[in-house]
């Protein structure tokens, strides 16, 4: 025991200097001191960072909150965390830029960025105090929906004792150089139905799959996915919320300005006279994350259209290099029939102030419950909540 605690002193010493942590609160001068981008999920793109901050940062209860982490002894970049301090009522929440709309939160990783349990706590303890000395103050800290690997580097926040599983988890389907040996491996009444669902939408002459190529077409199908997505929600008198201002200028923002760059991707079902289906999705390099997907309803039932959009869209970008594709968060029926794996994603949280400790403590027994699913579950059938079917959750 002795020789062990040693050790992890010698460890500690070795980062004594420790992390130097600036806060800005304007992402445009944050990317610019950052420099270069190596996005490690499709979340983590400076597009999808300065259409958020463009959207929501004027937003009531919003305000940006960046940090820039370096190695003190060093100056070399460690981390960019793209960050907001969010109101709840008197509580000052200092969370990732996500408001729902990220499903994959973490930081942007540097050089310098902690690879081991010690460091990652030395940059946690840092971060923290810096964060309670941020003009305005700040009272909680909730990452949520983080990924425990950025491609293969670890991330520093997943390291840390006190973080927890989420709620969700991505849904991810990698495959190799040969496509139709993946298809092939799909269930066979899942090949049938994709292969009769093509048969039918195609009795149309005019009937066609696409990729949107020019940045006005594919706002037009972003307009097509608004009014599809409201009409069906409303329909089921659910709460449609992205056509609020902010996140309908958003997903415009993201479309418009990532088309050309081959970051926004927006594939689409249609005839000559009608928009069928339309999927959204964000891609770097072989890498593509399906964000919003939408039909036209019941006139074009047969045909299944969402999940035909989502196999012509993985095909058509399998030939162009792309070879993981994530359903992000949200397990539905219609993701399982893809037989994607489930990515586990990680929540953490702290108090900065006295009034985030009951907060804190209460953020942190539910991490501890969500170890022990079924105790879990039991709890929630006892308060008389009944867990989420397969659908929704």
């Amino acid at each position: 025991m002795t020789t062990a605690v040693e050790k992890f002193g010698a460890r500690v010493a070795a980062y004594a200097v420790g992390y130097r942590v600036e806060l800005v609160s304007d992402w445009a001068q944050a990317a610019a001191r950052w420099g270069a981008f190596e996005p490690l999920t499709a979340f983590q793109h400076p597009q999808w960072y300065a259409s958020w901050y463009r959207a929501f940062a004027s937003t009531d209860g919003v305000e940006p909150l960046i940090a820039i982490v370096s190695d003190a002894a060093t100056g070399e970049r460690a981390a960019l965390l793209p960050l907001i301090r969010h109101r709840q009522g008197s509580l000052r929440i200092v969370e990732f830029a996500d408001l729902t709309l990220t499903d994959f939160n973490a930081p942007i990783l540097g050089p310098a960025a902690p690879r081991d349990d010690v460091a990652a706590w030395q940059f946690w303890r840092d971060l923290q105090a810096t964060l309670r000395k941020a003009h305005g103050g700040a009272d909680l800290v909730r990452f949520r929906k983080m990924p425990v690997k950025l491609a293969t580097r670890p991330n520093p926040l997943a390291l840390l004792d006190g973080v927890g599983p989420s709620v969700v988890n991505g849904n991810l389907v990698t495959i190799g150089d040969d496509h139709n040996a993946w298809r092939y491996e799909l269930n066979r009444k899942v090949r049938k139905e994709l292969e009769r669902s093509w048969r039918v939408f195609t009795r149309e002459p005019s009937a066609a799959f696409r990729v949107a190529t020019d940045t006005g077409e594919a706002l037009d199908l972003l307009s097509t996915t608004e009014m599809q997505q409201g009409a069906r929600l409303n329909g089921l008198g659910l709460n449609y919320v992205l056509d609020n201002a902010d996140c309908a200028a958003f997903y415009r923002d993201v479309v418009r300005e990532g088309t050309s760059r081959g970051y926004a991707v927006m594939t689409a079902l249609a005839t000559r006279d009608e928009v069928v289906a339309t999927l959204l999705g964000i891609r770097t390099g072989s890498r593509y994350v399906m964000i919003r997907i939408s039909n036209a309803g019941e006139k074009w039932s047969a045909c299944s259209p969402g999940r035909l959009i989502i196999d012509r869209t993985i095909a058509a970008l399998h030939k162009d290099g792309v070879r993981e594709f994530d359903f992000s968060i949200g397990n539905y029926s219609y993701k399982r029939r893809f037989g994607p794996q489930r990515t586990s994603l990680v929540d953490l949280g702290a108090p900065l102030s006295w009034r985030g400790q009951p907060h804190a403590l209460r953020d942190r027994a539910v991490l501890a419950l969500r170890h022990y699913p079924e105790l879990t579950a039991r709890l929630k059938q006892a308060l008389g909540k009944s867990p989420p079917s397969p659908e929704d959750d």
